[in-house]
């Protein structure tokens, strides 16, 4: 039983994730900026850094008590492609959190902040990659999951 509410609530977890990278990506537009916009990104990049901290607990808790056995986990690759995947996801992750905190900075200060369109595209532009590096993280789980590269 464990194992079930474990992987329950790492698949919840995910979702959650998912949904959040995804809700930043429809806010950050250049042409649809607004301090309410800055305001809604920092709830949700906050809500981002909770549930990347929560998967890992769960993730690692999954490893040491679920139904696999470490073992399992510790010499597959793809396990590790699948944590380097989400490494490389928070690495990028970190530019977009910290201009977003800049600009609720500025935004308190002046209720009137609207960040400057170019940096709201560039910013676009990481978020993309690093969506596209999330994809990666499941496709690396079902492959781990079948047992593809385990020695």
């Amino acid at each position: 039983m464990t194992d079930l509410v474990l992987a329950i609530v790492h698949h919840l977890i995910v979702f959650g994730i998912a949904s959040a990278l995804a809700a930043e990506l429809a806010l950050m537009r250049p042409a649809s900026m607004s301090p309410q916009t800055v305001r809604l990104l920092g709830r949700f990049d906050a809500a981002y850094g909770v549930m990347a901290l929560a998967i890992l607990v769960v993730g690692f808790l999954r490893v040491k008590y679920g139904a696999k056995g470490a073992e399992f986990y510790m010499h597959n690759p793809m396990f590790w492609a699948k944590i380097a995947a989400f490494a490389a996801v928070g690495l990028i992750s970190i530019k977009p959190t910290l201009r977003i905190l800049a600009w609720q900075k500025r935004a308190k200060a002046d209720a009137a902040f609207v960040p400057a369109l170019d940096e709201v595209s560039a910013l676009r532009r990481t978020m993309l990659l690093e969506i596209h590096v999330f994809a990666l993280i499941p496709i690396f789980a079902a492959m781990m999951a079948r047992g593809i590269g385990y020695s």
